[in-house]
């Protein structure tokens, strides 16, 4: 991919109207981080006034994970400051308030803690969307939602997709900047075929992104929009590519309800491709793509994984009773995660040897007849390489080339180092 003609446009635009993209382009070049405590960009926000939303009739986009470093919401925080005309929250999936469950939202009702209007954006996009935006009466529409670096999460798509929505409706766009929990330092794994997009991944980018929300919005904007969007990003301080999330210092909100903890966001990128497996992904335990197992299955398995000798992390025999999901209330055999060694662990190889190993030494070992493992994969090489026998450096190999390509591309959006 190349420094496409809309970027080129789109910062050319902001720096002759002195809007739009201008201020996400000038944040790009503010000082680069050196450390020390990290603000996130909705501290920056509020520590300046919130100048950025000044005459602006405000919706937030937002989840439990939009809060500040005492745990306050930033929805009741910015409600309760007359600095800011707060008119509208957007909840994406599992809901504003979080009370739904995966492949669930809170539909459209009033919040009871604010009397705020909230609007359902799961599953909308395109016109119904901007038609949301317009209904709500907003200028300006904020995103503050915590990812976890894995382009299957759902979040980065609902901010792709209000993206999309606010240029059709006309409005402007902001992004509060978090941390990429699992890091920022590579793009890993392979990269989506456009034949394949779905709400899991709608535009090619690397199955473990390596970037924050702001510089995905700067990527989404450049590479993919039909046109780009009036985009602010308000960037981090403190923050460095290198960091996992714990150098923070922030409190950790599960932003789904399968993601308990940071750890659980370090393995996902490799082990949430189990969903495309008729093998339990930890669903239901209290260690969700760290326990992967089926019935059938022993210890072979974990001496099969241990033998590809995967860097950074060992793996356990282990047997667990799921509470919902797959196997729900049956004992399964399978494996557990432990990862010893954060960077060098690389969660992508991993679960590709997982996958390899699993179907090498368990008879029962099936992908979900739908294929979700091509949606999961971006393409349907990763199944067809393993139904024939491949191993896990053939496969890794095979997506070497598009991953530089993107890489390539990637760097032209990044705001730290």
């Amino acid at each position: 991919m190349k420094l496409s003609r809309r970027t080129l446009l789109a910062t050319t635009a902001a720096v002759a109207a002195g809007t739009g993209t201008g201020t996400a382009q000038a944040t790009a070049q503010a000082a680069p981080s050196r450390g020390g405590r990290l603000r996130t960009g909705f501290e920056r926000l509020a520590a300046d006034g919130y100048a950025l939303l000044d005459g602006e009739r405000v919706g937030v986009v937002t989840n439990p994970t939009g809060v500040t470093r005492d745990v306050r919401h930033i929805v009741d925080v910015m409600h309760a400051d007359d600095r800011v005309d707060l008119v509208a929250v957007f909840g994406p999936e599992h809901g504003f308030r979080g009370t739904a469950q995966a492949g669930g939202s809170e539909g459209r009702h009033d919040d009871p803690a604010t009397g705020l209007p909230v609007y359902d954006t799961y599953l909308k996009s395109g016109r119904p969307l901007a038609d949301v935006f317009t209904a709500s009466g907003v200028d300006t529409v904020v995103f503050d939602i915590q990812d976890v670096g894995a382009r299957f999460y759902t979040y980065i798509w609902t901010l792709y997709d209000c993206m999309e929505a606010a240029l059709l409706a006309g409005k402007r766009f902001v992004v509060l900047d978090r941390p990429n929990p699992v890091t920022g330092r590579a793009a890993l794994g392979p990269v989506l075929h456009k034949e394949f997009a779905t709400f899991v991944g709608r535009e090619p980018i690397a199955q473990a992104h390596g970037m924050t929300v702001a510089e995905l919005a700067r990527l989404f904007n450049g590479e993919f929009l039909t046109a780009p969007v009036p985009l602010e990003t308000v960037r981090m301080s403190g923050w460095r590519r290198s960091d996992f999330y714990d150098a923070s210092q922030l409190p950790w909100v599960p932003p789904s309800p399968n993601m308990p903890t940071p750890d659980t966001a370090l393995v996902y990128p490799g082990t949430c491709l189990f969903e495309g497996t008729n093998l339990s992904e930890g669903r239901g335990t209290t260690r969700p793509f760290e326990l992967l197992g089926a019935e059938g299955i022993d210890g072979r398995w974990a001496a099969a994984a241990a033998a590809e000798d995967l860097p950074g992390v060992r793996l356990r025999e282990a047997y667990f009773t799921p509470a919902f999901s797959k196997f729900q209330g049956r004992t399964v055999g399978g494996v557990q995660l432990h990862v010893h060694d954060r960077a060098a662990f690389d969660p992508v190889r991993t679960g590709i040897a997982l996958l390899v190993t699993a179907q090498r030494v368990w008879s029962g070992f099936a992908w979900r007849s739908d294929h979700w493992i091509d949606k999961l994969t971006g393409s349907a090489r990763v199944r067809t390489m393993i139904d024939a026998g491949a191993g896990t450096d053939a496969v890794v190999a095979a997506w070497q080339e598009e991953l530089a390509a993107f890489r390539r591309t990637r760097a032209q959006y990044l705001l730290y180092r």
